[in-house]
């Protein structure tokens, strides 16, 4: 594990520029004059890196029509078609309902992008990069969500001044509902829909968990948030020594009781309905977690829930936070950029770097900070706080 150190958010204003400020704008006006190009494309030495360059450039340009050539596959089923057998585009085009002109167009474009590829006798197979999307439903869930964005980016710019009153912000019930006047099954039915959302794309995060943290010296875990009891069902089934505490609102409690119940867990669990902004965390657990749940929420309310998370647990208690992160100064960059955007779009909250969600920690009384290694940080990063077992 790796201690931190917590140096907060970058600030929105700064000073007089440094000398290395003042030096680095100075390159940039040179690498940006129209002779110094002339010159990097006419040099065989300096060809490769503008080529690779542009290229790089091209490829941001187009990244919008490549999520559109991901989400038309997606919407078509042509990764699942192609995961059980090869076909032409003759073929396709009778299954789909589009014309074989118009359909090669978008065939072209996801081999170009390696989401499929072609095989003997012009059949088409899944892709580098259509295998696994083609082998996870919750991969294929999340991108067809992801059409919400793509209509709240229509503008981009006005975007910036109108994010949380767009087609994401209404999508998630939490974001922007205080005051609103729903009905009780509009309200269920929003509930029911980003639960099952939030569970099929789920199952990456679970697995980072699982394979990065250790559970064995815990007897009592709360999960916070814990949506349709997803994640808490796999770790009992991994770790049968665990009681099992859920807090959600009450409709997805509902939900959640299900899942349980499939999995044969009631036995050994208890339901604890409230709302984390609105009432106590109960002191029942030696853990407590919280997966994708911080960055939903604005610094306000992350704050107050870290406290209630340290008030609730005993001394010596652990509170572990897992979610996509943003990078370090010193890291490169993940899916920043995305989750940047998305989390704007919900409406309430933000992505964090861990040097930021530990000096939150810090701030409510937590010690012992810190980042927990795992496989695959893009899924989610894991964040520890320990409440110390020591008088101040």
């Amino acid at each position: 594990m790796h201690q931190l150190d917590f140096n907060g958010a970058a600030p929105l204003s700064a000073g007089a520029p440094s000398a290395l400020d003042q030096f680095k704008l100075k390159v940039d006006q040179w690498l940006s004059h129209p002779a110094l190009y002339k010159f990097a494309i006419s040099n065989p030495l300096t060809r490769w890196f503008a080529q690779r360059r542009t290229q790089q450039v091209f490829d941001v340009m187009a990244g919008f029509v490549h999520s559109q050539v991901l989400l038309s596959c997606t919407r078509l089923r042509i990764f699942e078609m192609l995961r059980e057998q090869p076909l032409t585009v003759a073929e396709l085009s009778t299954r789909v309902q589009i014309e074989p002109a118009a359909l090669q167009r978008l065939i072209y474009a996801a081999v170009s992008i390696k989401l499929l590829e072609f095989r003997q006798h012009n059949k088409l197979g899944l892709g580098a990069l259509g295998v696994p999307i083609a082998a996870h439903e919750g991969i294929r869930a999340m991108i067809e969500h992801n059409h919400l964005l793509y209509r709240d980016l229509t503008d981009p710019v006005a975007f910036l001044n109108h994010a949380w009153a767009g087609s994401m912000a209404e999508y998630w019930p939490y974001a922007h509902e205080a005051g609103q006047d729903v009905t009780r099954k509009a309200a269920d039915d929003k509930v029911t829909r980003y639960s099952a959302l939030m569970a099929a794309s789920q199952n990456f995060v679970i697995q980072e968990i699982l394979s990065s943290y250790n559970f064995g010296d815990h007897q009592q875990i709360l999960d916070v948030g814990t949506g349709l009891g997803r994640f808490i069902s796999e770790l009992a089934k991994q770790e049968t020594h665990l009681q099992l505490h859920l807090f959600d609102l009450p409709p997805v409690l509902n939900l959640a009781q299900d899942t349980l119940r499939q999995n044969n867990l009631l036995g050994r669990a208890q339901l604890h309905p409230g709302s984390f902004i609105d009432n106590d965390l109960p002191a029942v657990a030696d853990l407590i977690t919280l997966v994708r749940v911080a960055h939903d929420h604005p610094d306000a309310i992350v704050r107050q829930l870290l406290q209630k998370a340290y008030d609730a647990l005993p001394a010596g208690g652990v509170l572990l936070i897992a979610e996509p992160m943003a990078s370090e100064a010193d890291e490169a960059p993940l899916g920043d950029a995305y989750f940047h955007y998305y989390l704007l779009a919900m409406g309430a909250g933000r992505l964090r770097k861990p040097s930021e969600l530990g000096a939150m920690l810090a701030e409510a009384g937590f010690s012992h900070i810190e980042l927990v290694p795992n496989a695959m940080p893009i899924h989610a990063r894991l964040l520890i706080g320990r409440k110390t077992k020591c008088l101040p």
